[in-house]
C-alpha cells in the first residue's frame, strides 16, 4: 500500500481528493458532493468571496514560483548554522526517542496527505455548516500565512535538519517515500524551513475548527495538527525554531483572518451567524 500511495505525486493528488471527500463527510455528516455545489453557489452569490478565492490562488501561485524567484535573486545567505547553534540536537533526540518502523508510515501519511486534505475539507465543512465566517477566515488565513512565510524563505533561508550534517538527523521520509526528492522537492525548497508551513497551516485549521463550534471537526483537526507537528521532527525535516515560528504565525493569522472575515461579511450586510454545534460530537 505504501508503494502505491507514494509512487508519484499523481498518486498523492488522487488519494488527497479521496481523503478530502471522506473528511468532509466526517466533519459535516452530509453528502460531500453538496460541498462542491455550495462552492459554486457562494461564488455566484458573493463577488467578495470570488475576490478572496482569487487572492488565495494568487498567493499559492506565488509560493509555487518562489524557488524560481529565489534562484534569480542569487541570494547567498543561509542561517542553518545559526538555528543549530540555538537548539542543538533537539531533533536528533526526538528521532532517537520515538523512532519505530511501524510508526513511520503513519507519520508520513499525515505529513504528505493530511495537511492539504484537512485544509481543503475545512472549506467544505464550513460551506455545509453555513458557517461563512469560518469559510472566509480559512481563505484569509491561507493568504496571510503564505504572504508572511514567503519573504522569510527568500531572505532568511534555513535548511532542513536532516541536510545539516552536524545535527546528526536522518531523513526518515525516504523509508516510506523513496522518490520524495524527485517527486515532492520541486514543490518545497530544501531551505524553506522557517517558519514551518506544515505547522502554521495545520495549527491554523485546528484553531479555526475550535472557533467554529463544530466539535467533530475540532477533534479531527486537532489530531491531525498534533501528528503533523510531531512528524516534522520525527521525519527529520524541521527545527524546533521552525515549529515555534509556525505556531506564532498560525495564532496571529487566524486572529486577523477571523476579524477580516467578519468585516467582509458585515460590510456586505450578510449574516454573521456562527452555527452552534454543541451537540455535534
Amino acid at each position: 500500500m505504501n508503494i502505491l500511495l507514494y509512487q508519484s505525486m499523481n498518486h498523492v493528488v488522487l488519494f488527497t481528493i479521496v481523503a478530502v471527500v471522506l473528511l468532509i463527510w466526517l466533519g459535516s455528516r452530509r453528502n460531500p458532493l453538496f460541498a462542491f455545489l455550495e462552492v459554486g453557489k457562494e461564488l455566484l452569490r458573493s463577488y467578495k468571496f470570488l475576490l478572496i478565492v482569487a487572492g488565495m490562488i494568487s498567493v499559492l501561485t506565488l509560493n509555487k514560483y518562489e524557488l524560481q524567484i529565489e534562484k534569480k535573486m542569487h541570494l547567498g545567505s543561509n542561517f542553518t548554522s545559526f538555528i543549530f547553534g540555538i537548539e542543538g540536537h533537539f531533533v536528533q533526540h526526538i528521532q532517537q526517542l520515538f523512532y519505530a518502523p511501524w510508526l513511520t508510515p503513519v507519520i508520513v501519511f499525515f505529513y504528505i496527505f493530511m495537511l492539504q486534505s484537512v485544509l481543503g475539507a475545512s472549506l467544505g465543512v464550513y460551506l455545509l455548516d453555513k458557517n461563512r465566517v469560518m469559510l472566509y477566515a480559512t481563505c484569509y488565513t491561507i493568504m496571510l500565512v503564505y504572504a508572511v512565510a514567503i519573504p522569510f524563505y527568500l531572505y532568511f533561508p534555513v535548511n532542513e535538519a536532516w541536510s545539516y550534517a552536524p545535527a546528526g538527523v536522518r531523513f526518515v521520509m525516504l523509508d516510506v517515500f523513496p522518490r520524495f526528492e524527485q517527486e515532492y522537492r520541486p514543490l518545497s525548497g530544501l531551505n524553506n524551513c522557517f517558519p514551518s508551513l506544515h505547522t502554521a497551516i495545520s495549527v491554523s485549521t485546528a484553531i479555526l475548527a475550535y472557533r467554529s463550534g463544530n466539535r467533530r471537526w475540532m477533534v479531527v483537526t486537532t489530531v491531525s495538527a498534533a501528528m503533523i507537528v510531531f512528524g516534522i521532527f520525527y521525519l527529520g525535516i524541521h527545527w524546533l525554531t521552525d515549529m515555534i515560528g509556525g505556531t506564532i504565525l498560525a495564532v496571529v493569522s487566524t486572529s486577523v483572518a477571523v476579524q477580516l472575515a467578519k468585516l467582509t461579511l458585515r460590510s456586505g450586510q450578510e449574516t454573521l451567524t456562527v452555527p452552534s454545534r454543541a451537540t455535534n460530537s
